[in-house]
């Protein structure tokens, strides 16, 4: 026998999430209740500018109750491509856009509760534009050598987990 939901009972309606509690039928036949989170996906990207710097956005976020450093990145719009959002995102951020990214890596950000799947890309092409930031957004722009943001991850200073993955997996891309 194997995991069979039996019920998803929505607790909660979100701007960015839905909450569920899934009734789960365990592989010994007993049931469990498990807390889901529906998440309509995201896209993220690790902009690289001419002098070779990373253009990160320094921002707060509720959940850690503290300003972090992350590569920019956003919810998907509804039936939006997530190569797209990854653009969009970057230029309604950074004030940067681009019209070339090269695909990273798809990574799920918690999946013990959450289906958020996040696209990550890259661009070495970043052409000078205009942020448009959500009414409740204030974001920095910054920018950092690669080896500055990897000496800020084993240190701790970045915790972000897309962040993280990203810059770790461009390190790879670009045998550095």
């Amino acid at each position: 026998m194997d995991y069979q939901r039996i019920n998803r009972r929505l607790e909660h309606k979100g701007r960015i999430v839905d909450v569920y509690t899934d009734t789960m039928k365990l592989p010994d036949g007993r049931e469990a209740e498990w807390d889901y989170i529906d998440h309509k996906g995201a896209s993220a990207i690790v902009p690289v500018n001419s002098e070779g710097k990373i253009i990160m956005v320094r921002q707060y976020r509720n959940a850690p109750e503290r300003y972090t450093l992350e590569i920019p990145a956003g919810g998907l719009n509804r039936g939006e491509d997530r190569e797209l959002a990854a653009m969009r995102e970057l230029e309604e951020e950074t004030g940067y856009r681009t019209e070339k990214v090269e695909h990273l890596l798809d990574l799920y950000t918690t999946v013990a509760f959450c289906n958020e799947l996040i696209s990550i890309y890259y661009t070495e092409d970043l052409k000078p534009s205009k942020q448009h930031l959500d009414e409740d957004e204030f974001v920095e722009v910054e920018a950092y050598t690669l080896e500055e943001l990897v000496a800020m991850i084993l240190n701790g200073t970045i915790q972000d987990a897309k962040t993280i993955s990203a810059i770790l997996a461009y390190k790879a891309k670009k045998n550095l």
